[in-house]
């Protein structure tokens, strides 16, 4: 067994080279739709993905979030909104290999079908129930509620990309049910359908190892850090260095 560190944003990048490298996501690139959802962790995902199709020098992760969370005291306007976020490029919707730019899953959620795969991050993470939730902050319950009929009512698959920084203890139906609730102020939570994807199901696709959550924290950069337990053959523990060294440089992301 070996121990690795892994910040929250080589985590990021590591949950991106996985998806990129996954059969189920190459499918769709061939033949389909694949959306990428504005976010941070999506930032990363879109990088590598438009890599396979030759775009990746035409897409910049500035602006491609929508509600990100920040210190209490960052810069925003009456709005809510940070004065740097000028434009929102859209999301990522590739459409039988073709990137349709400036296209956002609003525009093309009702047209997905089954064998479309939407790929969202998360806020909060059951990881022993395997479940997810999102934090919404509009009133029309937000980018969720556009992709849960294709999901729900089309079979269209739904990958939560979320890193284990995202953890929680709690119950996240009672929690919603706390905040949603009429006289709560603040953010809704959503639960939601969808198949959970982090840094653990990441190292087991691109190298065949076991991984666990031994730790957590840091300083000096490594806030919000975890510790993982590595356990496999020699060859897929060395892979798993190997891979995990290449992601050690990986830059936080930031808000010019």
């Amino acid at each position: 067994m070996r121990q690795f560190v892994l910040t929250v944003a080589a985590g990021k990048r590591l949950i991106a080279r996985a998806l990129a490298a996954s059969a189920a996501v190459k499918d769709t690139l061939r033949k389909g739709t694949l959306v990428i959802v504005a976010g941070t962790t999506g930032s990363c995902i879109a990088e590598e993905i438009l890599e396979l199709i030759g775009e990746r020098n035409n897409f910049s992760r500035q602006g491609f979030y929508r509600g990100i969370t920040l210190p209490p005291a960052y810069r925003v306007n009456a709005a809510g909104r940070l004065a740097e976020q000028a434009h929102f490029p859209g999301d990522v919707v590739i459409r039988d290999g073709t990137w349709l730019r400036g296209k956002t899953v609003n525009d093309v959620a009702s047209e997905l079908r089954e064998g479309d795969i939407v790929i969202k991050g998360a806020n909060a993470l059951d990881l022993k129930h395997r479940r997810a939730a999102i934090l919404v902050g509009h009133h029309e319950g937000g980018t969720i509620a556009a992709i849960l009929p294709a999901v729900v009512g089309r079979r269209v698959r739904l990958i939560i990309a979320v890193g284990l920084e995202k953890r929680i203890d709690g119950d996240l139906d009672a929690l919603a049910l706390k905040v949603n609730s009429p006289g709560s102020q603040g953010m809704r939570l959503l639960p939601v359908p969808g198949e959970v994807f982090t840094e653990l199901e990441a190292l087991r696709l691109l190298t065949g190892v076991d991984a666990e959550l031994l730790a957590a924290g840091g300083v000096a950069g490594a806030e919000g850090s975890i510790r993982l337990l590595i356990s496999g053959t020699e060859a897929q523990e060395v892979a798993a260095e190997k891979l995990l060294a290449s992601l050690a440089g990986e830059p936080p992301f930031t808000i010019p």
